[in-house]
């Protein structure tokens, strides 16, 4: 934990987990051959000043590319919010992260905390060792978001803009504006270091208790598959997943997302298949692999929709849905 910090001031807390922010290269002008997560977020903060009348303070959480995220880190990330965002001199959280599942922490955190101050997640296309990083300044912006007053809830920032948890999208490969809103479009932005905020920041949409259990207490993840619906799609590998489940594998999928074309249309064979897990008491969810709008439901629809949820994000609300029932 590395502390800049003034009894009579309130605190900004950085939370570090990895990524191509804290990436380096063995050339400057390399910006895809890095290992990510190697600088610790303590120096990611080096040269940048904190808000008048803030100070701030770091503490690595994880250290790791996030291709690779995994539940329990997520959990782990989320307790450390949940202590900080409790302690009456902290004003917000900003977490440094990967971008390539950063929507999916995101979306995590926002269901299992939903908070009443911000908590702000940033990032890079370009690692640290970068000639020109874009590091820095994404830093920059988020510290600023999570000094506004009156801010909630957990967003991204990104190249200026500032996305909700429920919509971001990672929309590009390479450039450094890889975020985007979908039709819901940013909360806002920030410019020379000011908050325009064009929406309402994220409010809660699900209330779960998993932060209840014990710190000890093992968590059972439930096994959530997503298998996209596509022309020539089949229901072999739903069938694969049921067989396990028949021999008593020691982890039987328990859910599954079918990333549906267009409105949640799903191949007939994968639909069929979709079913047929359905009736053996497998939960199976609908989400729309389109990049913008949401699943208008039908009157006669067989498989739930996950409305405007990607996907991934629908993973996520399902994995928490069958904890939930669980408890």
């Amino acid at each position: 934990m590395v502390n800049s910090l003034s009894p009579s001031l309130q605190r900004i807390v950085v939370l570090g987990t990895g990524g191509t922010i804290a990436g380096r290269a063995a050339s400057g002008g390399d910006n895809i051959g890095y290992t990510a997560g190697q600088v610790g977020v303590a120096d990611l903060l080096g040269g940048i000043e904190a808000p008048e009348g803030l100070a701030l303070a770091a503490e690595q959480v994880a250290q790791l590319d996030s291709k690779d995220m995994e539940p329990g880190v997520w959990l782990q990330l989320a307790r450390r919010c949940a202590f900080w965002l409790a302690e009456a001199d902290v004003a917000g959280v900003v977490i440094t992260h990967g971008t390539d599942t950063l929507e999916e922490t995101a979306f995590f955190l926002q269901a299992v905390l939903a908070p009443d101050k911000p908590v702000v997640l940033t990032c890079a296309m370009r690692p640290a060792s970068s000639l020109s990083p874009d590091g820095p300044q994404n830093v920059r912006d988020a510290i600023a978001v999570a000094a506004t007053p009156a801010a909630h809830g957990v967003t991204v920032v990104c190249a200026g803009a500032i996305h909700s948890a429920f919509d971001v999208q990672k929309v590009h490969t390479y450039r450094q504006d890889a975020f985007a809103s979908g039709d819901a479009g940013p909360v806002g932005y920030v410019e020379e270091g000011a908050v325009r905020r064009l929406r309402e920041w994220p409010e809660p949409a699900t209330s779960s208790k998993i932060l209840e259990t014990g710190e000890g207490a093992p968590m059972q993840w439930p096994r959530v598959e997503i298998l996209t619906s596509h022309a020539g799609a089949t229901g072999a590998i739903v069938d694969l997943l049921l067989q396990e489940r028949a021999t008593g594998v020691a982890e039987p999928v328990r859910g599954l997302v079918l990333a549906a074309t267009g409105n949640g249309t799903v191949h007939h064979a994968l639909e069929a298949a979709g079913l047929r897990a359905q009736d053996a008491g497998v939960a199976v969810l609908r989400a729309t692999r389109c990049a913008s709008g949401r699943i208008l439901p039908r009157p006669d629809d067989k498989l739930r929709d996950a409305g405007a949820l990607t996907p991934v994000k629908a993973r996520i609300a399902l994995m928490l849905e069958l904890i939930e029932t669980a408890a």
